[in-house]
């Protein structure tokens, strides 16, 4: 049996770099084959995972010798931490890794959503001109809402302040006197409630938890402002999907744009169809060349540390 096993998508060189101290199983396909992991178990110390593979007890309790799962990304939902932590096994989260490529496409998604004209090129090529329908808003001078204020939360501040946005942060795990509200000019709401009707758009990048499950309901959406934007970039769950369509259908919300959905991929046909001003991906954004690229270099440095007594 191997010593270490990779059951998704990691970078070929950094497989390589564990593969020089360490067997290693590389099978990216396994993921699709649950049931097939608590076999390969026995003996494998290091376990390097995404966010699909369940790592729960029917994996854990068939592993004998398993000191650390490496996290290719940042969220845990999908690993009993409980149960790893009973049983003296080390869980390394990419944390930071992916956070720029997630701002990125925050940020990217707020301009699509404020301007709403970047999907007009099959109606431009077929000869249309709509100029008044594709009416549009300035980004700078907007308040822009970050819930949670981690690393992808921290670098959307960012480059929402170079874009001239005022920002308002929310996190209940961050002290009011916590140096990174300073550090990034983001000012502190105590409350959510004190957040919402202030910002013209928001954006969610928290994990998620039995805190955190429908943060986003009917009852949060109406304490919104009127025509505000809401993003959802961390996980399916956070923001409830039936209020989200029911506020879009109703054009309190401008625009919406989420990369995670409860189930993944979505099943046809859903309650999307046909939503206005909706903005859907495939949980792409760690998904850049760069992103990957550290997330899979942090994760084979945590693995190889844990298992060589680092």
């Amino acid at each position: 049996m191997p010593d270490i096993l990779i059951t998704e998508f990691m970078l070929e060189s950094e497989v390589e770099r564990l593969a020089r101290q360490y067997d290693v199983a590389y099978m990216p396909d396994l993921v699709s084959r649950q049931a097939d992991i608590p076999a390969l178990m026995p003996g494998v110390r290091g376990l390097i995972v995404r966010n699909a593979t369940q790592v729960r007890d029917a994996v854990l309790d068939a592993a004998d010798k398993l000191e650390c799962v490496g996290r290719l990304g940042v969220g845990l939902d999908n690993i009993d931490m409980d149960a790893c932590a009973a049983r003296g096994v080390k869980v390394f989260p990419a944390v930071g890794a992916n956070s720029d490529s997630v701002a990125e496409l925050a940020m990217g998604a707020i301009y699509v959503m404020f301007r709403r004209s970047y999907l007009a090129t099959p109606d431009v090529v077929a000869g249309k001109w709509p100029r008044l329908e594709l009416m549009g808003r300035e980004v700078q001078g907007k308040t822009l809402g970050i819930i949670g204020m981690g690393w992808t939360g921290q670098a959307l501040a960012w480059r929402a302040r170079g874009n001239g946005m005022k920002r308002i942060g929310f996190d209940p795990w961050v002290a009011a006197d916590d140096p990174r509200w300073a550090e990034c000019k983001v000012e502190r709401a105590a409350t959510l409630d004190e957040l919402l009707p202030q910002c013209d758009a928001i954006s969610v990048h928290v994990p998620l938890t039995d805190d955190t499950r429908d943060l986003f309901n009917a009852e949060t959406i109406a304490k919104m402002k009127d025509r505000a934007l809401l993003l959802n970039l961390s996980r399916g769950g956070i923001v409830n999907e039936q209020a989200l369509v029911d506020a879009l259908k109703s054009e309190k919300l401008w625009g919406a744009f989420t990369d995670v959905f409860v189930e993944e991929p979505l099943t046809s046909p859903n309650i999307f169809d046909g939503v206005p001003n909706l903005y859907c991906t495939p949980h792409v954004g760690p998904r850049t060349e760069e992103g990957e690229g550290k997330v899979s270099s942090v994760t084979a440095d945590a693995v190889l540390n844990c298992l060589n007594g680092n």
